[in-house]
């Protein structure tokens, strides 16, 4: 049984993919503008997710810097009833294999 407000994986062809997806992008849009950077989202590499008063996103992803594909994790907390969502933290975590 799972921990209330524990953090607990997405599953891998979940219904809501698409959701996720774009929550990377936005992240990754969201990095850029803060940053001045150009990354380049390509994919959602693994997704795990937390119930909070909403729900909060762990995003590790795919996305190109400067042709390089290179790993990050990111942490979107989102609450649709209010139509809010936030980029909590995005970071590097390495380089991705060919």
């Amino acid at each position: 049984m799972a921990t209330v407000g524990g953090i607990k994986d997405s599953g891998g062809s979940s219904a809501n993919s698409l959701e996720i997806d774009e929550l990377a992008k936005f992240a990754v849009d969201h990095y850029n503008s803060k940053e001045n950077a150009l990354l380049e989202f390509q994919r959602v590499v693994n997704t795990k997710e937390q119930v909070v008063a909403g729900t909060i996103y762990y995003i590790t992803l795919e996305a190109t810097d400067g042709g390089v594909k290179k790993l990050y994790e990111a942490k979107v907390w989102v609450k649709p009833w209010v139509n809010f969502k936030e980029v909590q933290d995005f970071k590097y975590v390495g380089d991705a294999s060919a």
